[in-house]
């Protein structure tokens, strides 16, 4: 199945069903009255969060979403059915925006979470609604109120404790594939990933979700490469870890070039808590190996992590990095969340 994680759609609620200009006529029935019923109610738009669902894919086919209009009233007080909704289903980590691709309208990010898009307009009064002690036969109904229609983007944010990040070739699929059972493709030429993927860890007793995005090159943020639209899949991660390719002419200078990239993408993620690793330790002989530890220490201002994912060489410390950050960010989450107010 092909990754989507953008989409347009066209949505429009029901229009509701006109009202009805009836009169009462039965034999030996002198005075009738009125009797025409109400017309239904449009149906909804909603959009539900559901599980089993991890792309778009299904609006890349259709992108038109009507609800059912209400039906008309009739005679003998019938009032018309109501419009049935229609649902939207969409996997966890869904953003839906407005038209402008800018106003936030809904952000799902648990199952079973329902926002209601559009809704149906009212059926319409029938003559019966309108009597009154002045005005014994109304010869006039309302029609239904028209629905709502507007043009809305789904875009997808995968949900992730932690993220893979750096430039192409750096190790991240193979450093996913070691730690988890995901089966991403592996080669050796940039752009192996062309699209994110995740998987669940767990590291002493403790399970956390990881996401592995293609590589950033010099000038994503203006498009270059694949771009950086796929960093929009680490906005929620509690943390990421920043691998750097150990055979690179130079880790410091690679390491400063995706730094580059994250704070020219804004949206935080150059806040993140972040932990530095030279991967692919295992290709270099030692010499080699610690002037590139030593550059990229001079670079990230700390001492970074070295691993090789093939062999495993640093890869329980890395994990164990990682979960004690989400922890801790876990714990913050839960500090900062108001305390609930004291009922009675």
């Amino acid at each position: 199945m092909k990754f989507l994680d953008e989409a347009k759609v066209y949505v429009r609620s029901g229009d509701g069903g006109a009202g009805c200009v009836s009169f009462r006529r039965e034999k030996f029935i002198e005075f009738g009255g009125p009797n025409g019923g109400d017309g239904g109610r449009g149906g909804d738009v909603w959009i539900e969060c559901v599980q089993g669902l991890n792309t778009l894919i299904d609006y890349r086919y259709q992108q038109h979403f009507k609800a059912r209009k209400g039906e008309h009233g009739m005679g003998s007080n019938r009032h018309g059915a109501n419009g049935s909704d229609i649902v939207l289903k969409v996997p966890t980590g869904t953003q839906v925006l407005a038209e402008d691709g800018e106003t936030l309208i809904a952000d799902l990010t648990e199952v079973g979470q329902k926002v209601r898009l559009a809704k149906g307009g009212n059926g319409g009064f029938g003559n019966a609604y309108f009597t009154t002690s002045t005005n014994r036969a109304p010869k006039h109904a309302n029609p239904g109120q028209e629905g709502t229609e507007m043009w809305i983007w789904l875009r997808l944010k995968l949900i992730a404790d932690a993220g893979l990040v750096g430039l192409p070739n750096a190790g991240k699929s193979t450093f996913l594939a070691t730690v988890t059972a995901a089966k991403p493709k592996i080669a050796d030429y940039p752009f192996t990933t062309l699209h994110p993927g995740l998987g669940v860890v767990n590291a002493d007793g403790r399970e956390f979700v990881l996401a592995d995005i293609p590589g950033l090159i010099e000038g994503a943020h203006e498009g270059v490469g694949l771009g950086d639209k796929f960093l929009a899949h680490v906005e929620r991660c509690r943390v990421l870890l920043h691998l750097v390719e150990g055979t690179s002419e130079h880790a410091g200078k690679a390491y400063k070039l995706v730094r580059g990239e994250l704070e020219a993408y804004g949206h935080g993620l150059a806040d993140k808590p972040e932990i530095v690793a030279l991967s692919k330790a295992d290709a270099l002989d030692p010499e080699t190996l610690k002037e590139q530890v030593a550059r990229l220490k001079r670079a990230a201002k700390r001492a970074p992590l070295v691993l090789s994912s093939a062999s495993g060489q640093g890869v329980p410390e890395a994990l164990r990095a990682l979960a004690g950050a989400i922890e801790a960010g876990r714990e913050a989450e839960a500090a900062a969340e108001p305390a609930p107010a004291w009922q009675p």
